[in-house]
């Protein structure tokens, strides 16, 4: 019925005419305004702060500073929400102003007085992990952390994932050859439309009411008990519609200050919203990464043995990248069969903005590296690129890196992927011709895998409710940030009680006082888990309907079937009641009443999945691993190093497509992230750490009108557990578009471009030998 349908979005209606409302639409009278004193240096001592001529500008309530305040941080403790006696990168909050207006509050900020004194400061992980680098983190022994975490105390390493499988000296010794490459790209920007914001306000009875634009609202309820100390009863947050995310607003930061800008002013309501230069270099950004790849092989391509090191530039703080850390290294071998692994996946502190999840959570970058070593390797051999992946195709049968046994059910098919992509670029017809004595055409493929290191105990639930006239309501904890998944949750509701979509009708924002919890909206997790919830609910309904109309029917709830506005039985549908009779209970002649209104419930919560052994990563981090294949065909220009995108292409294993129109949104604008973070993303960097471009007009994502054509198709290999065997597919679209860029212009330019982003300087300085890197 509604399944495998080009629905509509339930809120689309509302975001075309401008009625949709987000986070800082939300203003009242009296509401107070937040300013945030940030840090001109990336690593310095804080010797003083005045802030007395800000507290005498007209209008201004509070300026908040870091002393006393509990350190921070998920998965391990190491930073204060306000920095105190250091600051350890550029754009960093050292104080926060409140005032009526946010005209006041930035005056004010400016007036705030802060003498630093400048340290040498660390500006990537390999230099962070020299011996005498300047240490980010003296204290690294004493910061609190969670059992899976595990720094190196003396070091700058906030984290470090072991995978050791099989023997890898054995691996190389059966190998007739061996390259090693490398690659680096520096932190980059997530360029969410909507900037990050929160506002946070305190009743009289110690309630806490947050309105965040976040992913993770259930988070910041548990993390302002676990920071400091409030009963999770009392805290209530609110998340409307979100403006676009992509991991960026999985963390919790603007809303402990907006906590604690009203806990200063006596609870009055007040806003914290970033500017885009403070969204961009204040707030969690995208991480950045330098690897290196070693491949051992048989002259035919057969992959013996795979050695692999990642430094993720986890940045001032480890907050989320430890996991994203973590996420590279257990598909750290892409999605191909290799007996024996070795990869060591480092979070390493340095003195740049700290980072936090990005599309595909650890996978584009993991990819990157990965997918180029695969390409330098079928140079080397002289081998079709894409013959190597196809005959090293990871399968059913194959154990990944961790060490679990792949079915038919857990892994997508990368096979099938690759052979239709094949055809899709017309790969065999040819991968490189000169048009010109300047112009160079060329193709470049990858392939991807994900799986979701997500928390052993995660979960998901949600409510259905009737209204009288037999339509129903879904309230659910995901939250929408454009990807569509409260629309398909429609879907699966309309499917299993079999009635129209459009009399499904579904809550877009959150109260976490009153909406069942879903863990985090992050990991292409949403319609797998919260539609297994949605699934149990609607049984619940229909044993409840089943219930009632058993009663006035006189007929076993074994014999009736729900659908179609009616309850009726299964041998003869003549017989029946409407659901809209039912749904609040059903009232006999005589007046005597039975049922009441039907709400259904169901949860949903992760299963045999382990967290990873620390010496040699063995666990199931995930239920189930999501594959792609990729490729782009550009056009260089061989005299001035400039290329257009002219074509890329993505073929996905969605399990099954539950909405067409929408899976194919989903996979153009992840492919779309992923071409512009790899040819143009990136921030610059001067000697001092401090970000060059923290602007729109400087910092430049892809423009409308420079998209190339966009080809995507999906290959059905169905989850069994999942709903109607549907795959997260949110992420996959950008896994292997870096990769593929790299590689097509790689062949056209005839040098190995192992840097991102793929700007036209770099290509230059590449082919003339230069070294390349931040200003």
């Amino acid at each position: 019925m509604a399944i495998g349908k080009s629905i509509i979005r339930k809120e689309a209606w509302d975001k075309v005419t401008g009625r949709a409302k987000y986070t800082n639409d939300f203003k009242e009278q009296g509401m107070l305004h937040a300013a945030l004193v940030t840090s001109p240096y990336a690593h310095a001592r804080i010797l003083s702060l005045d802030a007395r001529r800000a507290l005498a500008v007209h209008g201004v309530h509070a300026v908040v500073t870091g002393e006393g305040l509990p350190l921070t941080g998920e998965d391990m403790r190491d930073r204060p929400p306000i920095a105190v006696d250091k600051v350890r990168y550029y754009g960093e909050v050292v104080a926060v102003v409140v005032a009526d207006t946010l005209a006041q509050a930035e005056q004010a900020a400016r007036l705030v007085r802060v003498v630093y004194e400048p340290l040498p400061a660390v500006g990537s992980p390999r230099e962070a992990l020299k011996e005498g680098a300047p240490l980010l983190h003296e204290h690294l022994d004493r910061y609190e952390k969670n059992k899976t975490t595990h720094p190196e105390p003396g070091t700058n390493v906030a984290h470090r994932t072991k995978i050791r499988k099989g023997n890898i000296e054995q691996g190389f010794a059966e190998s007739d050859v061996i390259v090693e490459t490398s690659v680096s790209f520096a932190p980059s920007d997530h360029i969410a439309m909507e900037t990050r914001c929160a506002t946070a306000e305190i009743w009289p009875d110690g309630t806490i009411h947050i309105s965040a634009s976040s992913q993770s609202p259930f988070m910041i309820k548990k993390l302002l008990h676990t920071y400091f100390g409030e009963e999770t009863g009392k805290v209530i947050v609110h998340t409307p519609l979100v403006g676009g995310a992509y991991g960026g607003k999985a963390p919790v930061q603007l809303e402990l200050l907006a906590y604690l800008a009203s806990k200063a002013v006596g609870g009055r309501k007040v806003s914290v919203w970033n500017s885009r230069e403070h969204d961009m270099v204040t707030s969690p950004v995208h991480i950045g990464l330098e690897a290196t790849v070693k491949i051992g092989a048989t002259k035919e391509g057969l992959l013996k043995a795979m050695e692999i090191l990642f430094l993720f530039d986890g940045g001032a703080y480890s907050d989320k990248a430890i996991d994203v850390s973590r996420a590279a290294a257990v598909d750290c071998t892409g999605p191909y069969h290799v007996e024996n692994v070795f990869c060591d996946s480092l979070c390493v502190y340095t003195n740049r903005p700290y980072a936090t999840p990005f599309r595909s959570f650890g996978h584009c970058e993991q990819a990157f590296a990965v997918e180029r070593a695969i390409d330098e390797l079928a140079r080397t051999l002289q081998l079709d690129p894409w013959d190597v992946r196809r005959k090293n195709a990871i399968r059913p049968g194959h154990t990944t890196p961790t060490q679990v046994r792949l079915t038919k059910s857990n892994v997508g098919n990368i096979s099938a992927c690759l052979d239709r992509l094949r055809e899709l670029m017309r790969w065999d017809e040819w991968q490189r011709v000169e048009v010109d004595a300047y112009t160079v055409r060329a193709k470049g493929i990858s392939s991807g895998w994900k799986t979701s290191t997500i928390d052993t105990d995660a979960s998901s639930g949600v409510i259905l409710t009737f209204n009288s006239d037999g339509s129903v309501n879904v309230i659910s904890g995901v939250v929408e940030i454009g990807t569509g998944t409260k629309t398909v949750l429609a879907q699966i509701v309309a499917e299993r009680l079999k009635m129209d979509v459009d009399c499904v009708h579904v809550k877009m924002d959150i109260d976490t006082q009153t909406t069942p919890e879903h863990w985090k909206t992050v990991a292409s997790r949403g319609t797998f888990m919260a539609g297994r919830a949605a699934l149990a609910a609607a049984d619940d309904a229909i044993r409840q309907l089943k219930d009632i109309a058993a009663c006035v029917l006189r007929a076993s709830p074994d014999d009736l079937e729900v659908g179609f506005g009616r309850v009726f039985l299964r041998d003869d549908p003549a017989i029946f009641l409407l659901i809209k009779d039912i749904a609040y209970g059903y009232k006999f002649p005589n007046g005597n009443a039975i049922g009441g209104q039907v709400i259904g419930r169901g949860h949903y919560i992760l299963r045999h999945l382990t967290p990873l052994d620390p010496e040699t990563g063995a666990g199931k981090p995930g239920p189930e691993w999501g594959v792609c294949a990729e490729g782009v065909e550009i056009e260089f220009n061989r005299r001035d190093y400039t290329y257009r995108i002219v074509k890329a292409y993505a073929v996905i294993d969605a399990g099954k497509v539950l909405n067409p129109k929408a899976a194919l949104g989903q996979a153009m604008g992840a492919m779309s992230m992923g071409l512009s973070f790899a040819s143009r993303e990136g921030f610059l960097f001067d000697n001092e750490q401090r970000v060059l471009n923290p602007q729109l007009r400087t910092y430049r994502p892809i423009r409308f009108g420079e998209h190339p054509e966009y080809i995507v198709e999906f290959v059905e290999t169905p989850q069994i557990d999942a709903p109607y065997g549907a795959r997260g597919i949110g992420e996959h679209g950008l896994i292997g578009m870096p990769a593929a860029l790299a590689n097509a212009l790689s062949l056209a330019a005839g040098v190995p471009l192992n840097e991102l982003p793929l700007v036209p300087e770099l290509i230059w300085r590449t082919q003339k030998g230069d070294s390349y890197g931040s200003v």
